[in-house]
C-alpha cells in the first residue's frame, strides 16, 4: 500500500508539473480524480503547527495575516534511515537540510508568483519531506479562512480564499482536515462551517481539535471528542501544539510529542481518549485512511487515464508532427506538405479521389444543357442575319464577304452564351475551392 501512496504522489507531481492542478482544463483533469487531504481552517486556528506536528520539523511561514497564499502541496516520504532532507519541484536535484531555509523558499516562491501585493494564487508550491520520523502521506495545505483583509490586501481576497478552498474540498475524492481551536465555540469554526456545506455527511472529513491545553478553567472537549457535540464519520482527534514560547525557544519536536502524549494520558478528562489523541495518531490514521481511498479509487483511475491517453494522442493525431526548430528543417516540413498537397490536389483532379467527376459533369452536362436553352434558331434566322448585314456594310453587289456583318454576328452570339459560360464558370470555382480544402485537410490529416 505505501507503493500506493508513492505512485499518486508521483501522478500529482506530473499534474503540477503539467499545470494541471485543479483549474479548469479542456481534457479530463487527473489532479481532480486523485485522492488528497486538504487541511482547512480559520486564521490563527494551529493549522500550521498541526502540519509541523506531523512532519515533526519547523518549515512552515508564521506570522500575521494570511501567511499561506498558495497551496502547499506536502507529500512526506518515509525512510528507513539517513538524514531528514526536503526538496522543492520547482528546485530539482537541491535538496534541503536546514528546514529554515524551507521555510525561507516557500515564502520567496510565495512572492515570485504573487509578488509582494499579498495577493494569493491558485498555482501550488510543491513540497516532498523524506524522513524517519514520518509516515508516507500528502497533505494540501491551503490559506486560512479569514472574515476580513489585512492591510494591503483587497477585499475581495476574502471571498478568494474561500473559493480556492471549495475548489478543493468540493470534488468527492478529497479528504477534508478540518482543524479547530477547542478555546472558541465550535458552533463559529470556519473549518467546520465550510466543510459541513460540502460534506453534510461528514463521510470525508476528519475533525481535529487544537488548543485544547488553552481552555478555560473548567471547561473540557471531552463532548467534541466523544463526538456527542458534532459528529462525525471518523472520531475526532485532538492535538496539543507547542505554545508560541516553546516555538520562540525552538523546542525540539520529539519532545514536544512527547509532552503532548504525557498531556492526554495524565489530565482525568482525557485519559479514557489518549490512545487516539495526538499527532502521532493523526499522522497514522490519515496515512491509513488514505490508502484505503487510494485503493477503492485504482480502477476509476485507470480508466480515466486510459481515456486521457486515448484523448491525448486524438489530439496530437490532429495537430500533427512536431515543428522543426532550425530554418533547414522548417523549410524541408514546407516542401513535403507541399508535395503531398500537390498529390493530393491532383488525385481529386483525375478523379482517383472524389471530386473531378464533378468538374467533367461541369462541362458534359451543365453547360451544353445552358447552351441548349438558348434562341440561337431566332438568332441566326436568315431575316435576321440579312438585317445585321445589311446594317454593318451596307448592300454590296459582289463577292467579298461582308466582315463587319460577321463579327456583329458573332459578337452577339457571344454575349447570348455569356450567361451559361459564366455559371459554368462559377461552379467550377466552387468545386475546385472545395478540391483545395479537401486537399489541404487529407494532407494535414496523413501521418
Amino acid at each position: 500500500m505505501e507503493n500506493l501512496i508513492s505512485l499518486v504522489n508521483k501522478i500529482q507531481r506530473a499534474c503540477t508539473a503539467l499545470g494541471d492542478h485543479g483549474e479548469e482544463s479542456a481534457l479530463p483533469t487527473l489532479w481532480e480524480s486523485l485522492p488528497a487531504i486538504a487541511v482547512v481552517g480559520g486564521q490563527s486556528s494551529g493549522k500550521s503547527s498541526v502540519l509541523e506536528s506531523v512532519v515533526g520539523k519547523d518549515f512552515l511561514p508564521r506570522g500575521s495575516g494570511i501567511v499561506t497564499r498558495r497551496p502547499l502541496v506536502l507529500q512526506l516520504h518515509r525512510i528507513d534511515e539517513g538524514r531528514e532532507y526536503a526538496e522543492f519541484m520547482h528546485l530539482p536535484r537541491k535538496k534541503f537540510t536546514d528546514f529554515a531555509a524551507v521555510r525561507k523558499e516557500i515564502s520567496d516562491e510565495t512572492d515570485r508568483e504573487t509578488g509582494r501585493s499579498k495577493a494569493i494564487s491558485t498555482v501550488p508550491i510543491h513540497l516532498s519531506i523524506y524522513s524517519p520520523n514520518v509516515v508516507n502521506l500528502t497533505l494540501v495545505d491551503l490559506p486560512g479562512l479569514t472574515k476580513v483583509a489585512v492591510d494591503g490586501q483587497p477585499e475581495s481576497i476574502v471571498q478568494e480564499i474561500e473559493n480556492m478552498v471549495r475548489g478543493y474540498i468540493e470534488k468527492p475524492n478529497c479528504i477534508i482536515l478540518a482543524i479547530s481551536p477547542a478555546n472558541q465555540d465550535l458552533a463559529t469554526s470556519d473549518a467546520i462551517k465550510i466543510s459541513r456545506e460540502v460534506d453534510p455527511k461528514g463521510d470525508r472529513t476528519f475533525g481535529v481539535l487544537t488548543k485544547i491545553d488553552l481552555m478555560d478553567k473548567g471547561t473540557d472537549a471531552v463532548e467534541i471528542l466523544e463526538g456527542r457535540s458534532y459528529k462525525l464519520q471518523f472520531p475526532w482527534i485532538g492535538v496539543v501544539n507547542r505554545s508560541q514560547a516553546d516555538i520562540n525557544k525552538s523546542v525540539d519536536m520529539i519532545a514536544a510529542r512527547r509532552r503532548e502524549r504525557e498531556y492526554f494520558q495524565s489530565t482525568p478528562e482525557y485519559s479514557h481518549l489518549a490512545s487516539r489523541m495526538g499527532s502521532e495518531y493523526l499522522g497514522k490514521v490519515l496515512s491509513k485512511h488514505l490508502e484505503t481511498v487510494i485503493k477503492s479509487r485504482i480502477p476509476s483511475l485507470q480508466s480515466l487515464i486510459n481515456k486521457t491517453i486515448l484523448d491525448l494522442e486524438a489530439e496530437l493525431s490532429r495537430i500533427g508532427k512536431p515543428v522543426a526548430t532550425d530554418a533547414g528543417g522548417k523549410l524541408y516540413m514546407i516542401m513535403e506538405i507541399c508535395r503531398a498537397f500537390d498529390q493530393t490536389f491532383k488525385e481529386h483532379l483525375d478523379g482517383i479521389r472524389a471530386g473531378g467527376d464533378k468538374i467533367y459533369g461541369v462541362f458534359d452536362n451543365q453547360l451544353p444543357a445552358g447552351l441548349k436553352r438558348l434562341q440561337f434558331d431566332k438568332h441566326l434566322s436568315i431575316d435576321n442575319v440579312r438585317k445585321l448585314i445589311t446594317e454593318a456594310d451596307g448592300y454590296q453587289p459582289h463577292l467579298i464577304a461582308p466582315e463587319q456583318g460577321y463579327r456583329r454576328l458573332i459578337e452577339s452570339c457571344l454575349v447570348t452564351i455569356r450567361g451559361p459560360a459564366e455559371a459554368a464558370v462559377d461552379a467550377i470555382h466552387a468545386l475546385l475551392k472545395e478540391m483545395v480544402h479537401k486537399s489541404i485537410s487529407e494532407t494535414m490529416a496523413s501521418p
